[in-house]
């Protein structure tokens, strides 16, 4: 669909910011779809990862804390980790992850390569082109032409084709192929601290104290396996702090915990000195902060300590600091009642799935509807014929409209012809409900009360959805002229199955239902007939 997003910008803000802010949410998803159907734009409310959720309110957090955020380094030299965790490196270093990198091979260009090239490209190289290919090599070998580059730059120095280049790269250049990557002494980052000494030794001298600074971000691991509480990438929350007077207390980091974990409504908080004491915290200042969860009952949280003077010289900080960290998808677990982090973090490969009534219940649609404005009134005017005559007496008949249809005049009716029965059958007013993941087309009554209090609505009546489809029908015949010849009728008897009365449920939601062994219930007489005539 064409739009034009300048105009859509202006009629978001002037039609739905009002509205959205108001909590008229749905109804603003509405008019903005029907506005503009089929739009990547299209208005919803989007469901967020509950890690990446916990890491705004943590951020959120540290700033009313009056803490400014920094990005610490994400790529730690080895020599670094040595200088900060002196004879516990080696333990550390033992958890890193250690990049490497494809070396860059001497590529030679002999008389025998030149005649298996001419052989695969089908060509005669000449002198100044295999000095190109030379010189092309020869600067891919200095890091000058990146290898994302070098299929073009060799296709470009031989006068060929890339394709051609990347169908026999192997064959031609057996160096590429046979590469194995050489380790580096660069480690990705384990602990955030690790990331904190080198922001510490640029910052301490160009900013006033206090020092507040923190940083959300990723850490990695190198674990034997992933478990249920561990990940070999995760989040850590990491402050750090400085006083204006160039101190620093355990005081100081109960403050900053408390005042971090008491916005995440825990009110009973607790500190406990850790046994395990790293070498880079002052002797007896590590400290395990738990906090009381009504289901779990005392959880560890956060830990924090004051680094140590021995470290903090390594990088010339003249400044006791306090740093305290969390990890964000422990917290996450404690505040989305999880006990599994890999189902957690990464739902679609390990969570059960589940979807609830409500995503059920928006998967749930009509298959046709109304092209026209016109066509919108006569389904409007089918549904309100059918809930004032439905019980009426047959044979009778009862006009649902009379106007202008693709410039043609026409009148549709409502219509039951056969005596003994009524307007509508029993099921017309059957309703689409969610309940438990089974959907059933159901009437409100008393037997149904607890389905439709404890469900969720489709919000789509067999009746509905029936003039929905059957207005369709009659814009096709109108268009298409065959209005012109005869009436055109439209009717449902017995109703099997949602596509009976076009009702259309997603595929997903089929899925589900029949791999959780539910139920999809939509049947029942609905008997309604709806004739269109021209005038």
């Amino acid at each position: 669909m064409k739009f034009d997003p300048k105009q859509i910008r202006e009629d978001t803000s002037k039609d739905f910011e009002a509205a959205w802010l108001a909590g008229t949410k749905y109804a603003n998803e509405r008019r903005f779809n029907e506005r503009y159907p089929g739009s990547v734009l299209s208005l919803s409310y989007g469901k967020p990862h509950p890690v990446f959720e916990t890491i705004q309110k943590l951020r959120d957090a540290y700033l009313r804390l009056g803490f400014e955020e920094v990005m610490n380094p994400v790529i730690i030299e080895e020599d670094e980790v040595k200088k900060q965790f002196g004879k516990e490196a080696l333990a550390v270093l033992d958890r890193c992850y250690y990049l490497a990198g494809l070396p860059r091979p001497d590529i030679g260009i002999s008389e025998e390569r030149v005649k298996q090239m001419n052989s695969y490209f089908g060509k005669e190289f000449s002198k100044e082109e295999i000095e190109a290919l030379r010189n092309t090599l020869h600067r891919y070998k200095k890091g000058e032409i990146g290898g994302d580059d070098l299929v073009y730059e060799v296709a470009n120095s031989m006068d060929v084709a890339d394709m051609e280049v990347t169908k026999v790269l192997d064959a031609v250049f057996p160096e590429l192929k046979n590469l194995s990557p050489i380790s580096s002494g660069s480690t990705l980052r384990s602990h955030m601290t690790s990331g904190w000494f080198l922001t510490l030794a640029d910052a301490w001298n160009k900013k006033p104290l206090p020092i507040k600074l923190f940083s959300v971000d990723r850490c990695f691991r190198r674990e034997q396996r992933e478990g249920e509480i561990r990940l070999r990438n995760y989040h850590s929350a990491s402050c750090v702090f400085c006083n204006e007077d160039g101190e620093a207390s355990i005081d100081d980091g109960k403050d900053i915990a408390t005042g971090l974990l008491s916005q995440f409504g825990f009110d009973k908080i607790k500190f406990r000195e850790d046994e395990k004491r790293s070498k880079y915290y002052m002797p007896d200042t590590q400290t395990e902060v738990f906090c009381y969860h009504p289901r779990i009952g005392w959880v560890e949280i956060a830990t924090f300590g004051i680094y140590s003077p021995t470290a903090l010289a390594q990088y010339e900080i003249p400044y006791p600091v306090v740093n305290l960290g969390l990890g964000v998808e422990r917290l996450a677990m404690i505040l989305h009642d999880a006990n599994d982090v890999r189902a957690l973090a990464f739902p679609q490969f390990y969570a059960h799935w589940e979807l609830s009534d409500v995503e059920i219940a928006g998967m749930v649609s009509m298959e046709e509807t109304p092209g026209t404005a016109e066509g919108e009134e006569i389904a409007k005017n089918i549904v309100q014929v059918c809930e004032d005559k439905g019980s009426a007496k047959s044979p009778c008949e009862f006009l649902a409209y009379r106007g202008p249809l693709f410039g043609k005049d026409v009148e549709v009716w409502v219509t039951e012809p056969e005596e003994n029965t009524l307007l509508c059958g029993p099921a017309y007013l059957n309703e689409i409900v969610v309940h438990e993941g089974s959907i059933s087309g159901i009437p409100r009554e008393k037997k149904w009360e607890t389905v439709f209090e404890e469900g969720v609505p489709a919000n789509i009546r067999f009746l509905d959805a029936f003039a929905a489809f059957a207005v369709r029908r009659i814009e096709e015949a109108t268009e298409q002229g065959e209005i012109d010849k005869k009436d055109y009728e439209v009717k449902v008897k017995k109703v099997r199955s949602g596509a009976d009365i076009n009702v259309k449920i997603d595929d997903v939601a089929m899925r589900y239902i029949t791999s959780k062994k539910k139920k999809m219930d939509i049947r029942g007489p609905v008997f309604i007939t709806v004739v269109c005539k021209k005038v």
